[in-house]
Protein backbone atom coordinates (compact mmCIF):
# COMPACT_ATOMS: atom_id res chain seq x y z
CA UNK A 1 0.00 0.00 0.00
CA UNK A 2 1.47 3.85 -0.50
CA UNK A 3 0.39 6.12 1.99
CA UNK A 4 -2.21 8.95 0.16
CA UNK A 5 -1.73 12.61 2.16
CA UNK A 6 -4.84 14.56 3.53
CA UNK A 7 -5.32 17.93 2.15
CA UNK A 8 -7.99 19.99 0.17
CA UNK A 9 -8.42 19.46 -3.83
CA UNK A 10 -10.65 20.48 -6.63
CA UNK A 11 -12.74 17.39 -6.98
CA UNK A 12 -15.02 17.01 -10.53
CA UNK A 13 -14.72 18.67 -13.44
CA UNK A 14 -16.89 20.71 -15.77
CA UNK A 15 -15.08 19.63 -19.64
CA UNK A 16 -16.95 16.57 -20.02
CA UNK A 17 -20.06 15.02 -18.20
CA UNK A 18 -23.05 16.98 -16.10
CA UNK A 19 -22.79 14.47 -13.23
CA UNK A 20 -19.12 15.05 -12.71
CA UNK A 21 -19.78 18.87 -12.14
CA UNK A 22 -19.51 21.26 -9.93
CA UNK A 23 -15.67 21.34 -9.17
CA UNK A 24 -15.88 21.82 -5.75
CA UNK A 25 -13.39 22.11 -2.97
CA UNK A 26 -13.14 18.85 -0.68
CA UNK A 27 -10.99 17.75 2.10
CA UNK A 28 -10.06 14.74 2.95
CA UNK A 29 -7.64 13.26 5.45
CA UNK A 30 -4.50 10.89 4.89
CA UNK A 31 -4.67 7.12 4.43
CA UNK A 32 -3.35 3.73 2.79
CA UNK A 33 -4.39 2.66 -0.46
CA UNK A 34 -3.75 -0.65 -2.29
CA UNK A 35 -0.81 0.33 -5.07
CA UNK A 36 -2.78 -1.79 -7.82
CA UNK A 37 -6.39 -3.45 -8.35
CA UNK A 38 -6.94 -6.95 -6.47
CA UNK A 39 -5.52 -9.52 -8.44
CA UNK A 40 -6.94 -12.69 -9.34
CA UNK A 41 -4.17 -14.15 -7.46
CA UNK A 42 -5.11 -11.87 -4.11
CA UNK A 43 -9.03 -12.91 -4.49
CA UNK A 44 -7.90 -16.67 -4.98
CA UNK A 45 -6.26 -16.70 -1.64
CA UNK A 46 -9.78 -14.79 0.01
CA UNK A 47 -11.40 -17.51 -1.56
CA UNK A 48 -9.00 -20.27 -1.18
CA UNK A 49 -8.98 -19.54 3.10
CA UNK A 50 -12.51 -18.41 3.04
CA UNK A 51 -14.57 -20.74 0.36
CA UNK A 52 -16.40 -17.52 -0.62
CA UNK A 53 -18.89 -17.64 -3.36
CA UNK A 54 -19.24 -14.86 -5.66
CA UNK A 55 -22.45 -13.34 -6.43
CA UNK A 56 -22.06 -14.38 -10.10
CA UNK A 57 -21.46 -18.13 -9.01
CA UNK A 58 -24.93 -18.17 -6.77
CA UNK A 59 -28.29 -18.69 -8.19
CA UNK A 60 -30.16 -15.53 -8.92
CA UNK A 61 -32.98 -14.93 -6.13
CA UNK A 62 -36.38 -14.35 -8.94
CA UNK A 63 -37.51 -11.91 -5.87
CA UNK A 64 -35.21 -9.69 -6.91
CA UNK A 65 -35.89 -9.35 -10.58
CA UNK A 66 -39.95 -9.53 -10.93
CA UNK A 67 -40.87 -10.25 -14.23
CA UNK A 68 -37.45 -11.59 -15.37
CA UNK A 69 -37.98 -15.23 -17.47
CA UNK A 70 -36.90 -18.04 -15.09
CA UNK A 71 -34.99 -19.53 -17.94
CA UNK A 72 -32.61 -16.45 -17.57
CA UNK A 73 -31.84 -16.48 -13.86
CA UNK A 74 -28.68 -19.09 -13.88
CA UNK A 75 -25.44 -18.09 -12.12
CA UNK A 76 -22.93 -15.67 -14.19
CA UNK A 77 -22.24 -12.40 -15.11
CA UNK A 78 -21.86 -9.81 -18.07
CA UNK A 79 -19.22 -9.99 -20.54
CA UNK A 80 -18.36 -7.27 -23.10
CA UNK A 81 -18.41 -9.10 -26.85
CA UNK A 82 -17.40 -7.04 -29.92
CA UNK A 83 -20.23 -6.71 -32.58
CA UNK A 84 -18.89 -7.08 -36.02
CA UNK A 85 -19.15 -3.69 -37.08
CA UNK A 86 -20.81 -0.31 -36.63
CA UNK A 87 -23.98 -0.37 -33.50
CA UNK A 88 -26.00 2.19 -31.53
CA UNK A 89 -24.33 3.73 -29.07
CA UNK A 90 -27.81 4.28 -27.03
CA UNK A 91 -28.00 0.17 -26.39
CA UNK A 92 -25.37 -1.16 -24.66
CA UNK A 93 -27.41 -4.58 -25.05
CA UNK A 94 -25.41 -4.41 -28.70
CA UNK A 95 -21.64 -5.09 -26.81
CA UNK A 96 -22.83 -6.64 -23.06
CA UNK A 97 -23.91 -10.05 -22.62
CA UNK A 98 -24.85 -11.98 -19.72
CA UNK A 99 -22.70 -15.17 -20.02
CA UNK A 100 -24.14 -17.69 -17.91
CA UNK A 101 -21.20 -19.48 -15.76
CA UNK A 102 -18.69 -16.62 -16.64
CA UNK A 103 -17.51 -15.68 -13.25
CA UNK A 104 -13.71 -14.46 -11.99
CA UNK A 105 -12.57 -17.61 -12.58
CA UNK A 106 -13.77 -17.95 -16.06
CA UNK A 107 -13.76 -14.12 -17.24
CA UNK A 108 -15.41 -15.02 -20.68
CA UNK A 109 -17.51 -17.70 -19.90
CA UNK A 110 -17.02 -21.64 -18.30
CA UNK A 111 -14.71 -22.41 -21.05
CA UNK A 112 -11.83 -19.72 -20.16
CA UNK A 113 -10.21 -19.54 -17.20
CA UNK A 114 -7.64 -17.01 -15.53
CA UNK A 115 -4.17 -19.15 -16.42
CA UNK A 116 -1.38 -16.86 -17.01
CA UNK A 117 -3.65 -13.82 -15.77
CA UNK A 118 -3.14 -14.19 -12.01
CA UNK A 119 -1.39 -10.70 -12.06
CA UNK A 120 -4.34 -9.04 -14.05
CA UNK A 121 -7.08 -7.12 -11.92
CA UNK A 122 -10.03 -9.76 -10.82
CA UNK A 123 -13.20 -8.86 -12.60
CA UNK A 124 -16.48 -10.44 -11.96
CA UNK A 125 -16.95 -8.96 -8.87
CA UNK A 126 -20.09 -7.26 -7.73
CA UNK A 127 -19.88 -4.87 -4.47
CA UNK A 128 -20.83 -7.23 -1.83
CA UNK A 129 -17.80 -9.80 -3.15
CA UNK A 130 -15.38 -6.39 -3.01
CA UNK A 131 -16.36 -5.47 0.83
CA UNK A 132 -16.14 -9.08 1.67
CA UNK A 133 -12.63 -9.34 0.48
CA UNK A 134 -11.83 -6.15 2.03
CA UNK A 135 -12.88 -7.13 5.61
CA UNK A 136 -11.04 -10.62 4.98
CA UNK A 137 -8.39 -8.12 4.60
CA UNK A 138 -8.67 -5.78 7.51
CA UNK A 139 -9.36 -2.93 4.72
CA UNK A 140 -12.24 -1.32 3.75
CA UNK A 141 -13.41 0.37 0.27
CA UNK A 142 -12.35 3.97 -0.43
CA UNK A 143 -15.23 6.54 -0.41
CA UNK A 144 -15.25 8.38 -3.87
CA UNK A 145 -12.96 11.80 -2.54
CA UNK A 146 -10.93 8.93 -1.31
CA UNK A 147 -10.61 8.00 -4.60
CA UNK A 148 -10.07 10.78 -6.65
CA UNK A 149 -7.77 12.44 -4.10
CA UNK A 150 -5.76 9.57 -4.72
CA UNK A 151 -6.48 9.23 -8.21
CA UNK A 152 -4.71 12.62 -8.90
CA UNK A 153 -1.34 12.16 -7.42
CA UNK A 154 -0.64 15.60 -6.50
CA UNK A 155 -1.84 17.04 -10.30
CA UNK A 156 -5.03 19.34 -8.62
CA UNK A 157 -7.54 20.36 -11.33
CA UNK A 158 -5.95 18.07 -14.06
CA UNK A 159 -7.77 15.90 -16.51
CA UNK A 160 -5.90 12.56 -16.59
CA UNK A 161 -3.86 11.69 -13.50
CA UNK A 162 -0.62 12.09 -15.41
CA UNK A 163 -1.37 15.84 -16.80
CA UNK A 164 -3.59 17.45 -19.37
CA UNK A 165 -2.19 15.62 -22.31
CA UNK A 166 -4.46 12.43 -23.70
CA UNK A 167 -1.48 11.13 -25.03
CA UNK A 168 2.01 12.71 -24.16
CA UNK A 169 4.42 11.91 -27.40
CA UNK A 170 1.80 9.87 -29.06
CA UNK A 171 2.02 6.96 -26.09
CA UNK A 172 -1.20 5.07 -25.22
CA UNK A 173 -0.74 6.15 -20.78
CA UNK A 174 -3.73 3.31 -19.83
CA UNK A 175 -5.25 0.62 -20.48
CA UNK A 176 -7.91 1.94 -22.83
CA UNK A 177 -9.79 0.97 -25.86
CA UNK A 178 -8.22 3.16 -28.99
CA UNK A 179 -10.66 2.94 -32.05
CA UNK A 180 -14.24 3.14 -32.80
CA UNK A 181 -16.15 1.87 -30.09
CA UNK A 182 -17.75 -0.64 -29.51
CA UNK A 183 -16.21 -2.42 -33.38
CA UNK A 184 -12.95 -1.14 -33.75
CA UNK A 185 -9.85 -1.81 -31.46
CA UNK A 186 -6.43 -0.80 -32.59
CA UNK A 187 -4.87 -2.19 -29.60
CA UNK A 188 -2.01 0.54 -29.63
CA UNK A 189 -1.61 -0.29 -26.12
CA UNK A 190 -1.15 -3.79 -26.29
CA UNK A 191 -4.30 -5.16 -24.80
CA UNK A 192 -7.59 -5.83 -26.26
CA UNK A 193 -9.19 -6.42 -22.32
CA UNK A 194 -7.49 -6.37 -19.29
CA UNK A 195 -3.69 -5.79 -18.84
CA UNK A 196 -1.47 -7.46 -15.73
CA UNK A 197 -1.42 -4.82 -13.06
CA UNK A 198 1.06 -2.19 -13.35
CA UNK A 199 2.09 -2.18 -17.07
CA UNK A 200 1.28 1.76 -17.11
CA UNK A 201 3.26 4.48 -15.36
CA UNK A 202 1.85 5.55 -11.96
CA UNK A 203 0.49 8.40 -10.70
CA UNK A 204 2.27 10.83 -8.06
CA UNK A 205 1.72 9.08 -5.27
CA UNK A 206 2.87 5.79 -6.92
CA UNK A 207 -0.39 4.05 -7.67
CA UNK A 208 -0.96 1.79 -10.73
CA UNK A 209 -4.23 1.60 -13.04
CA UNK A 210 -6.05 4.37 -11.34
CA UNK A 211 -7.00 5.07 -15.42
CA UNK A 212 -8.06 2.33 -17.08
CA UNK A 213 -7.93 -1.33 -17.16
CA UNK A 214 -10.65 -1.73 -15.24
CA UNK A 215 -13.30 0.70 -12.91
CA UNK A 216 -12.90 0.40 -9.17
CA UNK A 217 -15.65 0.19 -6.51
CA UNK A 218 -16.04 3.18 -3.94
CA UNK A 219 -18.50 2.90 -1.03
CA UNK A 220 -20.37 5.39 -1.94
CA UNK A 221 -23.94 5.46 -3.23
CA UNK A 222 -24.19 7.29 -6.73
CA UNK A 223 -26.42 10.67 -7.15
CA UNK A 224 -26.18 12.30 -10.41
CA UNK A 225 -25.61 15.18 -8.16
CA UNK A 226 -22.07 14.84 -6.88
CA UNK A 227 -22.84 17.78 -3.90
CA UNK A 228 -26.28 16.06 -2.93
CA UNK A 229 -26.44 14.04 0.80
CA UNK A 230 -28.04 14.68 4.48
CA UNK A 231 -24.33 15.64 5.17
CA UNK A 232 -23.43 18.23 3.15
CA UNK A 233 -21.52 20.62 4.86
CA UNK A 234 -22.82 24.65 4.65
CA UNK A 235 -22.09 26.12 1.24
CA UNK A 236 -19.29 28.24 3.36
CA UNK A 237 -17.41 25.99 4.03
CA UNK A 238 -15.07 22.88 2.55
CA UNK A 239 -16.86 19.44 3.00
CA UNK A 240 -14.15 17.11 5.06
CA UNK A 241 -14.67 13.48 3.90
CA UNK A 242 -17.71 13.82 2.55
CA UNK A 243 -19.74 10.67 1.43
CA UNK A 244 -23.30 11.50 -0.58
CA UNK A 245 -26.59 10.30 -0.89
CA UNK A 246 -27.89 7.47 1.26
CA UNK A 247 -29.16 3.80 -0.17
CA UNK A 248 -32.61 4.72 -0.79
CA UNK A 249 -31.60 8.02 -2.91
CA UNK A 250 -29.12 6.19 -5.47
CA UNK A 251 -32.10 4.19 -6.98
CA UNK A 252 -32.47 5.03 -10.12
CA UNK A 253 -36.35 5.43 -10.65
CA UNK A 254 -36.56 3.31 -14.09
CA UNK A 255 -35.47 0.82 -12.70
CA UNK A 256 -38.12 -1.66 -12.23
CA UNK A 257 -35.89 -3.66 -9.67
CA UNK A 258 -35.23 -0.75 -7.77
CA UNK A 259 -31.25 -1.63 -7.25
CA UNK A 260 -29.16 0.75 -5.65
CA UNK A 261 -26.26 2.20 -6.94
CA UNK A 262 -22.49 2.66 -6.01
CA UNK A 263 -19.98 5.27 -7.75
CA UNK A 264 -17.56 3.72 -10.21
CA UNK A 265 -14.64 5.70 -10.43
CA UNK A 266 -11.20 4.89 -12.68
CA UNK A 267 -12.94 4.12 -16.33
CA UNK A 268 -11.37 0.66 -18.20
CA UNK A 269 -10.23 -1.13 -21.20
CA UNK A 270 -13.22 -0.05 -22.71
CA UNK A 271 -13.25 3.45 -22.38
CA UNK A 272 -12.96 5.73 -25.52
CA UNK A 273 -13.11 9.31 -26.32
CA UNK A 274 -15.71 8.83 -28.77
CA UNK A 275 -18.12 7.03 -26.46
CA UNK A 276 -16.81 6.41 -22.37
CA UNK A 277 -14.19 9.10 -22.17
CA UNK A 278 -14.28 8.17 -18.39
CA UNK A 279 -10.16 7.17 -17.67
CA UNK A 280 -10.14 10.48 -16.07
CA UNK A 281 -9.74 10.90 -12.07
CA UNK A 282 -13.12 13.39 -11.88
CA UNK A 283 -15.41 10.79 -13.67
CA UNK A 284 -17.76 8.55 -12.11
CA UNK A 285 -20.08 6.16 -12.87
CA UNK A 286 -23.32 4.35 -11.65
CA UNK A 287 -23.07 0.71 -10.68
CA UNK A 288 -26.15 -1.35 -9.46
CA UNK A 289 -24.80 -3.17 -6.35
CA UNK A 290 -26.27 -6.69 -7.93
CA UNK A 291 -24.22 -6.54 -10.99
CA UNK A 292 -20.62 -8.28 -11.62
CA UNK A 293 -19.17 -7.23 -15.16
CA UNK A 294 -15.73 -8.11 -17.47
CA UNK A 295 -14.55 -5.04 -16.53
CA UNK A 296 -15.37 -3.85 -12.88
CA UNK A 297 -12.88 -4.65 -9.62
CA UNK A 298 -11.78 -2.63 -6.79
CA UNK A 299 -9.12 -1.87 -4.79
CA UNK A 300 -9.13 -1.09 -1.13
CA UNK A 301 -7.71 1.13 1.94
CA UNK A 302 -6.70 1.79 5.56
CA UNK A 303 -7.41 4.00 7.50
CA UNK A 304 -6.07 5.20 10.21
CA UNK A 305 -7.29 4.81 13.56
Amino acid sequence: MVWIPGGTFRMGSTEFYPEERPVREVEVDGFWMDRTPTTNREFAAFVEDTGYTTVAERDPDPDDYPGADPENLVPGSAVFTKPDGPVDLRNPNEWWEYVPGADWRHPLGPDSDVDGKLDHPVVHVAYEDAVAFAEWAGKRLPTEAQWERAARGGLDGKRFVWGDEHEPDGEPMANSWQGEFPHENAVRDGYERTSPVGEFPANGYGLFDVAGNVWDWTRDWYSDDPEAGDDASPSCCTPTNPRGVDEANSVDPRDPAGIPRKVLKGGSHLCDPNYCFRYRPAARYPEPVDTSTSHVGFRCIVEPE
